[in-house]
């Protein structure tokens, strides 16, 4: 009786030395290596506006002057001999313009794998997943993704950065409310 008096706090306390610790990884140990995300990021996000390309209304309307704006946020990332697995989170956003007014026409958030290669001075996407639409799609993040970058998908995404990039394509000053096409 008296080891167990003696031993279960000690054992209570391992327990939660763990449990503290694997949620610690989940929240700032799954961060990704920042400089090989700068040198991949803006490859997989030209990849992400080309195709986006002929996806939205206001490229239907000219005077709009629509332009695709788009993001990735690295959930994993591993590099293998040059080349490189990286699950992302996609944001693209198409923004058009009408007197003088910043209008948002339509846009896609969804998880990606992408696959790339070095060229040259940079990286190239030779490789994409993406997600079922409807069924299946959660097993696609199962499959695709880390439990802990799994659990990042549900996180809001802010368009913010898109917005600032549009503005400042368009002139659009800060104040301006943004429309709908």
């Amino acid at each position: 009786m008296t080891s167990v008096r003696v031993w279960g706090p000690g054992v209570g306390a391992v327990v939660v030395l763990v449990a503290t610790g694997a949620w610690a990884r989940g929240t700032t140990g799954a961060a990704v290596d920042a400089g090989l995300w700068a040198d991949v990021r803006p490859a997989i996000e030209a990849r992400l506006v080309a195709q986006s390309k002929g996806d939205g209304y206001g490229e239907s309307e000219p005077a709009l002057r629509a332009k695709w704006f788009c993001e990735a946020s690295a959930l994993d990332l591993r590099e293998d001999d040059g080349r490189v697995r990286a699950g992302v989170d996609t944001l693209c956003v198409e923004y058009g313009v009408r007197e003088g007014a910043l209008l948002e026409c339509g846009g896609s958030h969804y998880p990606q794998v992408m696959r790339l290669e070095r060229d040259g001075e940079g990286y190239r996407v030779v490789a994409q997943e993406e997600p079922p639409d409807g069924a299946g799609y959660a097993d696609w993040e199962k499959d695709h993704f880390s439990v802990f970058a799994e659990s990042r998908l549900g996180d809001a995404v802010s368009s913010a950065g898109l917005e600032s990039a549009a503005r400042v394509h368009f002139g659009v000053a800060s104040g301006v409310p943004v429309g709908d096409c």
